[in-house]
């Protein structure tokens, strides 16, 4: 165990000296994503206002909410459209 917490340790240094490597995780939604370093697992998100900040059980629950509804959104607008386009166009002269 005291092994893996020197490793864990070791590229959390690695973080501090020379940067966090953030790679996209999750799409929450289409400009809310979230981002994790690939060496140390630091998660980072989209704020209100399209910062990053620390991901925290908050934002967890904010971002799981959020893709909750938008994906409802998304469901409904694709329905709504295959409803609109069953209906033929009528010839107006």
């Amino acid at each position: 165990m005291k092994n893996a917490t020197s490793k864990q340790n070791a590229l959390k240094f690695v973080c501090d000296l020379l940067g966090h490597k953030y790679k996209v995780t999750q799409k929450v939604t289409s400009h809310v994503k979230v981002y994790t370093c690939s060496c140390c697992n630091h998660q980072l998100t989209t704020d209100s206002k399209g910062n990053l900040t620390e991901l925290t059980p908050k934002f967890q629950e904010i971002n799981k909410d959020l893709e909750r509804i938008y994906r409802n959104r998304m469901m409904r607008l694709k329905n709504k459209s295959f409803t609109s386009s069953n209906y033929p166009l009528r010839n107006i002269a």
